[in-house]
């Protein structure tokens, strides 16, 4: 592995340092992405007029038709591929006020599928989860929650994240705020495990014992950005309140003045919808059964619009199909585009497709996926295919120093056992790479958050994206052959056991 790494290497300091010579077809795509790029309109419709994709909504649905439209409009062929069911659910409105001691207007939301509230909304006092010593001292404490809102997400006593706490605080005081965040968040799993019951079984716990509602706060640890999931409530509501308003809420309740709040959560049970993937291709010419897929997931959590998660991998693909469209409209192989469905609940619909077309297994020339933010890319891992390097490295000669300078390749790599829609191909011996990115903060600012929005995406990064995703589309649907697929020896594990390739797991098709 360490050799093929530093071959990988050196081949890749030589593609950089050769001279290309001229290719129209790379000249054109440049051209096209450069001068006629269409990706902020494509985002403008994706991201602010549907917004959120999160699975089984009607915005969802929405998007799955919206993309279709636009891949027909562009001249390829485009459809939506049912693979199973999942809960059927609309978000509506939330209003959280702070009712005593005093009216204060809260920021939060309810969690996805969270039921909703009666029209005017539920008012109760605010109770925080006891710091019980064992299972039977909670179960004691557990009928006192009948009627209120339970508390179950450990307390920041500071907002401010820790970076400021470095640059600004003495050296003294920021060692003292880091040893009580690492106390106060091992005291509060402390508290959560002496219920008996995970973090997960907890709501279930409380709203079955007469609990009104469920309040929690997912603090990213940065101003403003907590993550927003799914609510294991399935009769009361789940909130998520920004860490400023949990706060007040928790030293109140700490303190003896028994805060109430009203919470009024007009969501939607729509019982069950179908769950697709979108698929789209530009058909090739000799070799139309042989196939390039560019991969990108549709769907998105809710607490913002999906924006970096994976919007910008949707509109990347989407203008790198544009763009070969134009420029090269009868590519060798056929370039097909899967938006996925449900990614973020187990890669559902990357998984599906592999699942329903094993007839195409063996003809997948390669997957590119993209599904980390706005960022350049910059990585491109082997996934443990032997000779990646060779000819990932001959498709990357072909792109203009611009668009490549900052990407760094690691040969041969090793298989990804999750994290991104890849994965399904690479399970099942398909050279599938993820076109990982540049940060800008999106593991601690935008991932899952409520600041996942459009302002956050980066457009010459993204166009720079669209054009080297086309031109690496573009030399690997013109190759002679399929390019060759053995895999690397994985090593020992700790154990002293071989590690495994990945298993290829099938998805989720129904979920109520």
């Amino acid at each position: 592995m360490v050799k093929h790494s530093v071959l990988g290497i050196a081949l890749m300091t030589s593609v950089m340092a050769t001279a290309q010579k001229a290719d129209p077809i790379v000249d054109a795509i440049v051209k096209e992405g450069t001068e006629n790029s269409q990706l902020k309109q494509y985002a403008f419709e994706l991201m602010d007029v549907i917004g959120p994709r999160l699975v089984g909504t009607p915005q969802m649905m929405e998007a799955h038709n919206w993309v279709v439209n636009q891949y027909q409009a562009m001249g390829l062929e485009a459809r939506n591929e049912a693979y199973g069911t999942w809960k059927a659910w609309e978000r509506g409105t939330t209003q959280i006020t702070m009712t005593s001691p005093r009216i204060k207007s809260l920021e939060g939301t309810q969690l996805a599928w969270s039921p909703a509230t009666k029209k005017n909304g539920v008012e109760g006092e605010v109770i925080v989860l006891v710091d019980a010593k064992n299972k039977a001292e909670f179960d004691a404490w557990l009928p006192k929650v009948k009627g209120k809102f339970v508390m179950i997400s450990q307390h920041q006593f500071s907002g401010r994240p820790d970076y400021q706490w470095k640059e600004y605080a003495t050296a003294e005081s920021y060692d003292k705020m880091k040893e009580q965040r690492r106390v106060d968040a091992e005291e509060w799993y402390q508290r959560i495990a002496n219920t008996g019951y995970s973090a997960k079984e907890l709501p279930k716990v409380l709203e079955e014992a007469g609990a009104v509602g469920i309040v929690m706060s997912y603090w990213t640890g940065i101003m403003g950005a907590n993550r927003i999931f799914g609510a294991e409530t399935i009769k009361v509501p789940t909130i998520d309140l920004s860490v400023e308003d949990y706060g007040l809420l928790f030293r109140l309740a700490e303190n003896g003045k028994a805060p109430k709040i009203n919470v009024n959560a007009q969501s939607k049970d729509l019982g069950t919808a179908k769950t697709y993937n979108t698929i789209a291709e530009l058909k090739g010419g000799e070799k139309a059964d042989e196939y390039v897929i560019l991969s990108a997931h549709l769907d998105s959590w809710d607490g913002g619009t999906g924006a970096t998660d994976n919007g910008t991998g949707i509109i990347t693909m989407m203008e790198a199909a544009r763009i070969l469209k134009k420029v090269l409209p009868n590519p060798k192989r056929t370039i097909l585009i899967g938006n996925w469905g449900s990614e973020e609940q187990g890669l559902n619909g990357s998984r599906a497709f592999v699942a329903d077309h094993p007839e195409l297994h063996n003809k997948i020339q390669v997957v590119f996926n993209q599904d980390n933010g706005t960022g350049r890319v910059a990585n491109i891992s082997g996934q443990g295919f032997l000779n990646s390097y060779q000819y990932l490295t001959d498709w990357l000669h072909a792109v203009p120093a611009k668009y490549k300078n900052e990407i760094k390749t690691h040969f041969p790599g090793s298989p990804s056992g999750g994290g991104s829609d890849h994965v399904s191909f690479v399970s099942k011996d398909i050279p599938g790479f993820m076109l990982s990115s540049l940060g800008w903060g999106y593991g601690g600012y935008t991932w899952h958050t409520t600041r996942d929005t459009a302002d956050k995406i980066v457009y010459d990064d993204v166009q720079n994206n669209a054009i080297l995703i086309a031109i690496l589309a573009y030399k690997a649907s013109e190759e002679e052959e399929l390019v060759n697929r053995d895999k690397i020896v994985l090593p020992m594990n700790s154990e002293g056991e071989r590690q495994k390739w990945p298993e290829a797991k099938g998805p989720k098709r129904t979920v109520n």
